[in-house]
């Protein structure tokens, strides 16, 4: 079955000054899929990640060149408004970075940011998406509580709460369970599980047993270049070149 594209990568390189961390990435991310992008540190996983809504922007030196289109809209366009790029995309860090105010206000920021001032509205969209992220009953008696007081897998599903709460259509993880207790991890992998149905959804992770559990899709990066890409089962038990397999064999790492 073919599927449908979502993020499509088109010959991307990307330098920090004169070290280029990406070289020529071309890939196309499918749709209301989970893609894992693998590969050992430092090989450019974050960079490919951080690309799809700017935030390498945010980095001095950085040169880009090449084009990625979401929803058939080149992102690099001059003429492109970065803010609507990144409110279809929800990020989900390393660690938890909850904003310094109430569980409450850290889900409602971003529907007020963009406009939604009814305090009915706010509230309905501030318990949906604390239960989209499997939150909202361990925390609907204390909604007004700092979020900082929260445990770090709870900041986490906060934290992604938060992402959801600006109705974006692509979920991005930058290794995003690696600071979390078991227990914590797998509450965030089941909601990615479940989310899937409704968003696309791209992670980084270094650990390949996650990527097994997770990934419809596998984009394996080495030293800044696409080794290879393809549906999970066929990179994780049929892997066409020898470095994937020496990496998913635990022989490079």
């Amino acid at each position: 079955m073919e599927l449908k594209t979502h993020i499509s990568v088109k010959d991307l390189n990307v330098f920090y000054g004169n070290e280029q961390a990406l070289h020529n990435i071309t890939v196309d991310i499918p749709d209301k899929k989970i893609t894992a992008i693998i590969g050992p540190s430092g090989c450019g996983k974050t960079t490919l990640l951080k690309s799809f809504n700017r935030l390498i922007d945010l980095t001095d030196g950085i040169r880009v060149s090449g084009q990625i289109f979401v929803d058939g809209e080149n992102i690099f366009d001059p003429k492109i408004e970065i803010t609507h790029i990144r409110k279809k995309m929800g990020l989900l860090s390393q660690r938890p970075y909850p904003l310094p105010m109430s569980i409450y206000d850290n889900v409602a920021y971003g529907p007020r940011i963009h406009g939604i001032k009814n305090k009915k509205k706010l509230d309905e969209i501030v318990e949906h998406y604390l239960k989209e992220s499997s939150l909202w009953d361990e925390v609907k008696d204390r909604l007004s509580a700092p979020a900082s007081k929260l445990s770090i897998g709870q900041q986490q599903r906060l934290c992604l709460a938060r992402g959801l709460a600006v109705e974006p259509a692509i979920i991005l993880g930058d290794e995003p369970t690696s600071a979390l207790d078991p227990k914590s991890s797998q509450r965030i992998e089941q909601r990615f599980l479940e989310l899937k149905n409704d968003y696309t959804i791209v992670i980084v992770t270094h650990i390949l047993r996650q990527a097994r559990r997770l990934a419809d899709y596998v984009i394996f990066l080495y030293l800044g270049e696409l080794i290879e890409h393809g549906p999970a089962a066929e990179i994780f038990e049929n892997p066409k070149e020898a470095i994937t397999k020496e990496y998913i064999k635990g022989i490079i790492s």
